[in-house]
């Protein structure tokens, strides 16, 4: 089992930066496949951006692309997801995610993801 504790949401500007936490405990999550989802009032939990496991690929979604960037630290076993230049469409609730996996390629779709955080809001007034 692998619990997964979301932190470093809030209330912000646009145009500001966040970083958003993902610990994990349970499992060392080095071999995990590790992502970031979000779910906007109402509306269906999209990828913000998946990491491979060990050295593998990291894809970012369309709407993140060089504003955002995940890291992972294995000895603090800890994901994180630094947001830059947020803007008024990123307001949402960010998931974290982690399923075990050893594929090159990083799983994409909510349903591939076996372990999930509760949760963090991001607000960002325009």
């Amino acid at each position: 089992q692998v619990q997964l504790v979301e932190s470093g949401g809030g209330l912000v500007q646009a145009g500001v930066s966040l970083r958003l936490s993902c610990a994990a405990s349970g499992r060392t999550i080095s071999g995990y496949a590790m992502a970031w989802f979000r779910q906007p009032p109402g509306k269906e939990r999209d990828l913000v951006v998946a990491m491979a496991g060990g050295n593998g690929f990291i894809y970012y979604g369309d709407s993140v692309k060089g504003r955002f960037t995940i890291s992972r630290d294995n000895a603090k076993n800890t994901v994180y997801l630094q947001m830059n230049s947020l803007k008024p469409e990123d307001t949402a609730v960010y998931y974290c995610a982690a399923t075990p996996s050893v594929t090159l390629f990083p799983p994409r779709g909510p349903r591939e993801y076996e372990y999930w955080g509760q949760g963090t809001q991001v607000t960002v007034s325009s």
